[in-house]
C-alpha cells in the first residue's frame, strides 16, 4: 500500500467547538466555529499563488466549509470524495481524546462501532491516490485522524496532531530517502 509519488497539498479543516474542547469528532458533523472560519480564511490567503488546480474535500461540513472558503479565494471549483471523511470512532465520538486514541493508532483497540485504523489507512490511501490522478497541484481538505493514517504510510510518525487549517505541502521521497517530506506553510 503506497501513495502515488506526486507532491500535493493537505489542509485539515478549521477549528470546531469540539476541537477546542479536545473531543473526538469522528463522523459527527460539527460545524466550524468563528475561529475555524478565520483560520480557513487565513489558510486560503496562504495558499494563493501556490499552483493549486484541484480542490477535493471530505463530505463532512467542517471540511466542506473550509474548502468553500479556500476555493472562493483561489477562484477554483471544489469536488468531494466520500473516502476523505474522518474515521468513525463509534462509541467514542464526542468523548475526550485520551489513551484509547494512541491504542487505536497502534491497532490494539477499536472503539465499539468504530473503524479500525488499518481500514482507515486503506481507505485514505485509495482516496489520496484517486485525487492525485487529477490535475496538479491537488489540495486535499480533510481531517486529523485521516492525516495520521496517511502519515503512517509515508514514513512519518503517525500519532502527531496536525493543527487546524495549517497548509502542508507534501513531497515524495527523493535521493534514496524513505520518508516523504512535509513543509508547513504558516497561514499567519
Amino acid at each position: 500500500m503506497a501513495l502515488t509519488p506526486v507532491a500535493f497539498w493537505f489542509l485539515r479543516h478549521g477549528e470546531t467547538d469540539w476541537n477546542a474542547r479536545m473531543l473526538s469528532q469522528g463522523n459527527v458533523d460539527i460545524p466550524l466555529n468563528a475561529r475555524g472560519i478565520s483560520q480557513a480564511e487565513a489558510a486560503a490567503k496562504a495558499l494563493k499563488g501556490r499552483g493549486i488546480s484541484t480542490i477535493i474535500h471530505s463530505p463532512l461540513g467542517r471540511a466542506r466549509h473550509t474548502a468553500e472558503i479556500v476555493a472562493a479565494e483561489l477562484g477554483l471549483p471544489i469536488a468531494m470524495d466520500e473516502d476523505l471523511r474522518e474515521s468513525a470512532f463509534g462509541s467514542h465520538e464526542g468523548q475526550p481524546m485520551a489513551e484509547w486514541f494512541a491504542e487505536w493508532i497502534e491497532e490494539r483497540f477499536t472503539p465499539p462501532g468504530g473503524e479500525p485504523f488499518g481500514a482507515l489507512r486503506t481507505r485514505a490511501v485509495g482516496a489520496v491516490n484517486r485525487a492525485l490522478a487529477e490535475p496538479p497541484a491537488v489540495l486535499l481538505i480533510g481531517h486529523g485522524a485521516f492525516w495520521r493514517a496517511i502519515r503512517s504510510v509515508i514514513g512519518l510518525p503517525a500519532n502527531v496532531r496536525t493543527p487546524n487549517a495549517t497548509p502542508l505541502f507534501v513531497e515524495p521521497p527523493a535521493n534514496g530517502v524513505a520518508a516523504w517530506t512535509m513543509t508547513v506553510v504558516s497561514p499567519d
